[in-house]
Parts: C-alpha cells; sequence; structure tokens
C-alpha cells in the first residue's frame, strides 16, 4: 500500500495530452507569431495544419481523433462521431468568423454595395460551381453530372476564414486597397451561406431524379428547392439573424448608455451573438453561417460598436485561437492515406484537378468581371481577387453537409442506394484534397512571391559586398548578413534600446511602474510597441 503511494502518479489521459500540446503550440508559435505573418507572409491556417499533420496519428500522435470519438468501445459509430465532431467544430469557427467579418464591415455596406455583391455572388458563384463540377466530371471518371454538381458545390463558395488572412497585416495594409478588403470580407462572408442553394439543388435531383430513385420527380425536387432551400433555409435565416442583429444592437446601446455594461461584457457581445444565432438556427434547421453574418452586419448597422471595438484585440484573439485550433484538428484528422489508396480516383487525377480548380474556379470568371466592380481598380488586382479565392473551412462544413443528406435520404437500411455508393467516397476526398491544395498554394503564393521579388536584389547585394574592398567597422563587420540586408548597412536604430521598459500600445493600460535602474542612474524609460501596431 505505501509503495503505490510513493509511486508517480502519472496521468497521460487523452485530454492532458491535448491541452499540454494546444498550450505549447500556442505558446511556442505566439513567440513568433509576428516574424512569420509578418515578415515571411507565412498565414497560421498553413503552419497549424502542417503542425496537426507532425503531431497527429500520422506523426507523433499527440492528437488523436479517434480516442476522442471513441472509437475502440463503439466501433460501428466511430466515422458518425467523427463527422459530427468535425462538422460542429467547423460550424463554431464558421459562426465567429462570419459574425466578426459583418462586423468589421461599414455601416450599411450590404446595401451600399449591392452591385459588386451581386455580380460576385450571382453570375460568379454560378460559374464558379459549373466550372468546378465540370472539372470535377472530366477527371473524377466521368460520375453522373449531377454527382459532380453536388461535389463542386462544396467547394464553391470563398473560405472566410482564410481569406481574412490576406486582408489583414501588413501585407494588406501595404497592398490592398482598404475598398477592396472590404469587398473580399463581404464576398467571402455572404458566398459561404449561399452554397445551399447550389448543394441541395443537385442533392434533391439525385434523389428525385437519379437512377435510384423510387418516387418523386423533377417537380418535387423545384419544389423542395425554392420551398424548403430558398424559402425555409435562406430567406428565414435572412429574416432571423437581421432580427437578432437589430436587437442585439439596441439592447447593447442602452446597457451601454445606462452604464449597465462593463467593458468586458461590451467587447464580447458580437461573441456571445454569434453562439446564439449558431445554435439557435441550428436546432430549427436553417442556415446558421448566412445567419451569422447577416446578424454581425446589421448589428454594427450605424458604425457604432464598429468603431468603439476598432482597435481592440479581443476580437482577433478570438478568431485566432479559433482558426489555430481548427486547422490542427483538419492537420490530424485529413485522410491523407485515402488519397494515394482509394477506388475512385487516381491520385494523378486528383493533382491534376487541384491545380486546374485553383486556376480556372473563380480567376477567369472574376477577371471578366472586374470593369463593373468598382472596388477593382486594375488588372493586377482583378488577378488576386481572381486567383485568392481559398478553399478551406467552408468546403469542409459542405462536405459534412452532404454526407449527412447522403446518409439520411439516399440510404436504405444504412447502406447508399446503388446510384450513389461511390458519391460519399468521391465528395469526401475531392474536398478534402482541394482544402488542403488551397491551404498550400494560397498560404505560400504571398512569401513565395516576395522571395522572387526579392531574390535578385539580395543576390546583387551579396556579389557587391563580396567584391567591394571597402572598410567594415567592427561592429558591422560581427552582423550576420540577413541582419544587415533587413536593417541596413548603418541604421543606427537597430541597436538595443537601453533603460526601463514601459509598455505601450495595449488598451486600457494606463498606469506605469516607475522602475530605476539604481541610485546613481536617472530613470530613462525604453518604450516597447508591438511590431503590429506600427503602421
Amino acid at each position: 500500500m505505501s509503495g503505490s503511494l510513493w509511486s508517480i502518479p502519472l496521468q497521460t489521459t487523452n485530454f492532458n495530452i491535448v491541452v499540454a500540446f494546444l498550450g505549447g503550440f500556442i505558446s511556442i508559435f505566439g513567440l513568433v507569431s509576428y516574424l512569420l505573418k509578418e515578415n515571411y507572409y507565412l498565414s497560421e491556417a498553413l503552419i497549424s495544419l502542417l503542425a496537426g499533420v507532425a503531431f497527429g496519428p500520422h506523426g507523433a500522435d499527440f492528437i488523436r481523433p479517434k480516442d476522442y470519438a471513441e472509437c475502440d468501445e463503439f466501433p460501428d459509430s466511430c466515422n458518425l462521431d467523427l463527422n459530427a465532431i468535425t462538422l460542429n467544430f467547423s460550424r463554431l469557427v464558421l459562426g465567429v468568423q462570419l459574425v466578426l467579418a459583418g462586423v468589421q464591415l461599414p455601416s450599411k455596406y450590404l446595401v451600399k454595395e449591392w452591385k459588386s455583391l451581386s455580380l460576385l455572388l450571382g453570375p460568379g458563384m454560378t460559374c464558379m460551381w459549373l466550372a468546378t463540377s465540370l472539372l470535377v466530371w472530366a477527371l473524377a471518371g466521368q460520375p453522373p453530372f449531377l454527382h459532380a454538381l453536388a461535389i463542386g458545390a462544396c467547394v464553391t463558395p470563398t473560405d472566410p476564414v482564410l481569406s481574412a488572412v490576406i486582408v489583414k497585416g501588413k501585407f494588406a495594409d501595404h497592398n490592398i486597397p482598404q475598398d477592396l478588403q472590404y469587398l473580399i470580407t463581404a464576398e467571402s462572408g455572404a458566398n459561404d451561406g449561399l452554397g445551399y442553394p447550389f448543394l441541395f439543388l443537385a442533392l434533391y435531383l439525385i434523389k428525385f431524379t437519379g437512377a435510384g430513385a423510387t418516387s418523386g420527380g423533377a417537380a418535387d425536387a423545384m419544389g423542395l428547392w425554392f420551398g424548403m432551400t430558398w424559402g425555409y433555409t435562406i430567406l428565414l435565416s435572412v429574416i432571423y439573424g437581421a432580427v437578432v442583429g437589430w436587437i442585439g444592437k439596441e439592447l447593447l446601446h442602452f446597457a451601454e448608455k445606462h452604464s449597465y455594461v462593463d467593458r468586458e461584457s461590451f467587447l464580447v457581445f458580437a461573441i456571445a451573438l454569434a453562439l446564439f444565432v449558431l445554435g439557435t438556427c441550428g436546432m430549427v434547421g436553417t442556415d446558421d453561417v448566412l445567419a451569422c453574418f447577416i446578424a454581425g452586419n446589421t448589428f454594427t448597422w450605424d458604425d457604432w460598436f464598429r468603431l468603439e471595438t476598432k482597435d481592440d484585440s479581443l476580437q482577433p484573439t478570438i478568431d485566432m485561437l479559433l482558426n489555430v485550433t481548427i486547422f490542427l484538428w483538419y492537420g490530424a484528422y485529413i485522410p491523407w492515406k485515402d488519397f494515394r489508396d482509394n477506388s475512385v480516383i487516381p491520385l494523378w487525377h486528383l493533382v491534376i484537378l487541384g491545380i486546374c480548380v485553383l486556376v480556372l474556379r473563380r480567376l477567369p470568371w472574376v477577371f471578366g468581371m472586374h470593369k463593373w466592380i468598382h472596388q477593382i481598380e486594375e488588372v493586377k488586382q482583378a488577378v488576386f481577387v481572381g486567383f485568392f479565392g481559398p478553399i478551406g473551412v467552408s468546403a469542409v462544413f459542405y462536405l459534412f453537409i452532404s454526407l449527412e443528406f447522403i446518409e439520411e435520404h439516399l440510404s436504405v437500411d444504412g447502406k447508399p442506394r446503388s446510384d450513389v455508393k461511390n458519391l460519399g467516397d468521391q465528395t469526401r476526398i475531392i474536398v478534402w484534397f482541394l482544402t488542403v491544395c488551397s491551404i498550400v498554394v494560397h498560404g505560400l503564393s504571398i512569401p513565395v512571391g516576395k522571395l522572387g521579388f526579392h531574390a535578385p536584389r539580395t543576390l546583387s547585394r551579396v556579389v557587391s559586398e563580396s567584391l567591394s574592398d571597402a572598410p567594415v567597422g567592427g561592429r558591422r563587420r560581427n552582423i550576420p548578413f540577413i541582419g544587415r540586408y533587413l536593417f541596413g548597412p548603418d541604421n543606427k536604430d537597430a541597436r538595443p534600446a537601453t533603460g526601463p521598459i514601459v509598455i505601450t500600445g495595449v488598451q486600457r493600460m494606463r498606469s506605469e511602474l516607475p522602475v530605476h535602474a539604481g541610485d546613481e542612474t536617472p530613470p530613462i524609460r525604453r518604450e516597447i510597441q508591438f511590431a503590429d501596431e506600427v503602421r
């Protein structure tokens, strides 16, 4: 008995492991976050995805999705449980992201810029859907075209999580006009919820007109599409989101006017609104992601909340934590082996499909319409907006909506109908692969482009310095080349400052403690300002 009391009480449970890993990863990533995101232009989504792969079941096995779904105890429901976890996690991230996207837009933006948004959400999304579906049909073994339409619908929306990466930070401030940033944010928020009509048009037609259909016809499919998808799912979501957002705005106005709300609750109100809309819409089965975006935009209809929280870091912090966590999960969960070993599409077809989709899904159509979109003023801006239409969390969300529909409405006794027996696997493999392609390609496009721009200059400088006979000071001689390249030859500001430290740039930190460096040393202050606060 005494021996057991003296033994080390190790508790290597899944909870302890994943919490320790998550905290350690976010801490280490945070220490170099500005360097990676603002100097090297690497997105947190790409870094987190790679970390999920490295520390998931295919790597160090710290992140164990199957253990969390209790697959050993309940093997029959393992896949369904994993699907439910991933779907709801994606819903949570999308809901919060879309409310924040709506809040970040200027007053009445959706009404003021309806012409530009109509082009992108109408003909733009339709062309993206049809182009992607044609590519899937041509390269995935020519499945029934309705199946290709369903798969294409999953990757049609522009992902708001990945789009937020290119409209924030130093790169966006220096290269993307403010009007164009707002347009990208608004489009990615609105079209995320408008993926439902494209997806369910294909799914309803498969159910009622597919080779295995036993009842109904095209009229039933179109009736459901107009009544349920457009009437109940889309229209009701827009109305509900607008009403909840407006009521939330008025209540917060009233509470703030009468000093009922403290600063912390004021700042977190938009996040709470996202959770409320997400949960209530989920309970009644409407388009929760679209409702979240509309609620966020209506909530700041008069620009009051947006301006009050413009310089606050709480919302971006929560956004970052959710984004890092979801892509860690994706990295561990993605069926990597199935890309190579499957019976529905060869790997080389997947690679060609990924390249074609990234080039042809969006770029030709945005480029063709850019003359009628006043925010896109130059050809290079049209190319940029056309190319950066990432596929990410929204595609995963629609993937699991599709799998859920197949399970509930296209199956008999738990087995898919004969005409859709491969549809689930095709959708799962293609959507996941296109998501990975988009995260990697769009995540590396900016750093690779910057490298190509700076490489000739850097090489020229190396050659010039190696051939130069000019004397070099001892202090300069000890600075590595990368430091000389970043700071310049005679930048005295590169020397570290001395004296006591006072942190500035952080909101609501008004008190400063006097720090003395000794009795004979005057209390000289050294100000530290976070790099991303310098514009």
